[in-house]
């Protein structure tokens, strides 16, 4: 086996690895195009290293300048830096602690007709970019309904759904909603997974889902770029799979959840007990992070990154997650992935206090 390891291997991924995530993509999400003709957007897997190299991918493959592509802020601040270079227009929609707002889109998309999208110089949105379960960074997630709506929406203005999902196996509330993948009867999600929040973020390893003719394209862009994701690492987690079986994974990932419920309630608890009149936040249901709003100041920049910072409390200013860096920014992003609940309570003590002397 560690001859194996050591050599290259197939572009795609190894067989025997992708063979047990295609069994787990049907258990979960059953998507409906796994029995579709290739031509027609039959389901296929490749792996990447970490789901950040194939979605970097699926932008490359997909954006042309000038394109108009469909977001919602505040967005995870490395898919801002990997779209932008590409030369597109960003169009944000307005979102809730429910996630993207359905009647937003609508508004929006009402700029054209849904017969536009047949006209490549109408300039029709390409796709819409969502991280449907606790977003990175306002630990918000969709509601079922609303995947429906927005779904539909794509259908009628065809137009691609980009479901980059690493907080998926991190949702704390049972039963976890309906995914894009597992309503796509048309063959227009392509899907992002992560093993880096419940194996190991080091080992970088993810897997891109989605319509056969665009995944055989991101693995022609892997030929030619990294080759394929480390055989090493894939080997490591394909061996742990098999041994593992299905149900000894999804047993691990409910024991990753419990952790994170764990973490999440101590950052909250901390939160009620210094925070409470000062600032505001929405309790996250899935992923590792609390959005929380400073009431009373229209700009955090310098409290969090200068003053926060010098008093070792180390948290991300909210202007990272938006197109507009330079707004003034309420918001600031806290994760409860690492620090112990007595770092949690020293560390929103010390931002009380910050607070107050900045009012």
């Amino acid at each position: 086996m560690m001859k194996r390891a050591l050599q290259y291997s197939q572009s795609a991924g190894l067989p025997e690895l992708l063979s047990w995530l295609k069994q787990l993509q049907v258990k979960l999400h059953n998507p409906p195009t796994i029995h579709y003709p290739p031509s027609q957007g039959q389901m296929d897997m490749c792996v990447t290293c970490g789901s950040q190299e194939g979605l970097c991918k699926v932008f490359e493959m997909i954006i042309n300048p000038g394109d108009n592509i469909l977001v919602n802020e505040p967005i995870y601040s490395g898919t801002i830096h990997a779209v932008q270079p590409l030369g597109c227009n960003m169009i944000n929609i307005s979102s809730d602690e429910h996630g993207i707002i359905p009647d937003s889109l609508r508004e929006i998309l009402s700029r054209w007709k849904p017969e536009d999208s047949k006209n490549p110089e109408k300039n029709t949105p390409k796709f819409l970019y969502t991280v449907p379960n606790g977003n990175n960074p306002a630990g918000n997630s969709l509601t079922t309904n609303r995947k429906k709506e927005i779904y539909e929406l794509a259908r009628k203005y065809d137009f691609l759904i980009i479901e980059d999902d690493p907080y998926y196996f991190m949702q704390f509330n049972k039963p976890w909603a309906p995914t894009f993948l597992s309503m796509d009867i048309d063959g227009r999600v392509i899907r992002a997974d992560s093993f880096s929040k419940v194996l190991s973020s080091g080992l970088r390893i993810g897997f891109i889902t989605g319509p056969k003719p665009l995944i055989e394209r991101i693995v022609l862009h892997i030929q030619v770029s990294t080759m394929h994701p480390s055989t090493f690492a894939q080997l490591l987690v394909s061996q742990l799979l098999y041994q593992w079986g299905e149900e000894g994974f999804l047993a691990h990932v409910d024991r990753v959840i419990d952790f994170y419920r764990k973490q999440r309630d101590a950052l909250l608890a901390a939160a009620d007990k210094w925070l409470s009149g000062l600032a505001e936040w929405h309790v996250p249901t899935a992923g590792m992070f609390l959005w929380v709003k400073i009431k009373g100041l229209h700009d955090v920049r310098k409290l969090i990154e200068e003053k926060a910072f010098k008093k070792e409390i180390f948290m991300l200013p909210g202007y990272k997650f938006y197109l507009d860096s330079s707004a003034p920014c309420p918001y600031f992003r806290a994760s409860f992935s690492l620090a112990s609940p007595e770092q949690m309570d020293l560390a929103f003590q010390g931002l009380a206090q910050l607070i107050k002397e900045s009012l």
